[in-house]
């Protein structure tokens, strides 16, 4: 059995950077304010704050990605409640919270949502035309993986 949900035209973007990346964050929403202005977003804490800063909006905040904040956005991807992901994260630096970014990813991946780890790819994602209309995506089959034996 296909699943599928819609994405809405406006969109719910989570927004998520590493220490290292919050400039190129900040720089790149602020080259994209008008077409963020379309959409909602929330972000891990430190991040939110300099972005309701920089894009003078309010923007919903999570905890710092530390303290919760990417398992916060990974459980709103698994509940549906999260549609495009933009995580600027730093491949120089190890995190200490490196795990929870895997898992961030793994959920993107799972749930089979747009997700952009750089700029280039933030900018060809917000540049297609599917970015802000309507958009139908499949959501994987995961029964067998659900209904597996695991009795052996």
């Amino acid at each position: 059995m296909v699943k599928q949900r819609k994405l809405e035209a406006r969109k719910r973007i989570a927004l998520v950077a590493h220490d290292n990346k919050k400039k190129e964050l900040i720089d790149w929403a602020i080259y994209n304010k008008t077409a963020l202005a379309r959409h909602d977003l929330l972000a891990t804490g430190t991040t939110g704050r300099l972005l309701e800063d920089a894009l003078d909006r309010s923007i919903k905040k999570l905890l710092s990605g530390p303290f919760g904040g990417d398992q916060q956005i990974g459980a709103l991807i698994a509940e549906g409640n999260v549609d495009i992901l933009i995580f600027f994260w730093d491949p120089m630096e190890a995190q200490p919270h490196d795990p929870d970014i895997k898992a961030l990813l793994r959920l993107a991946v799972t749930w089979n949502i747009p997700f952009a780890c750089d700029r280039a790819t933030a900018d060809f994602l917000f540049t297609s035309p599917l970015m802000h209309d309507e958009y139908t995506c499949t959501i994987p089959d995961y029964s067998n993986y659900i209904k597996r034996n695991l009795s052996k």
